[in-house]
């Protein structure tokens, strides 16, 4: 969840019960150094990852072509 860039860091507390700030030291701990930088840039200039900052046009976490029928 974490590493899709719709998923709000919100969704993930609520299902897993970690913060932002988990979900961050998570990600270092499991990603190579240079896959985490990457993940980052994304994640911080997202507006998704952050309900507050989303778009109320956005009622779903995932891209409509992700899970094709």
């Amino acid at each position: 969840m974490a590493w899709e860039d719709r998923t709000p860091f919100e969704a993930i507390k609520t299902n897993y019960g970690l913060n932002e700030t988990s979900v961050i030291k998570l990600m270092r701990s499991n990603l190579k150094r240079s896959s985490f930088n990457l993940w980052r840039k994304r994640v911080s200039s997202r507006k998704t990852k952050h309900l507050k900052l989303r778009s109320e046009k956005v009622s779903r976490a995932f891209c409509p072509s992700q899970y094709k029928r």
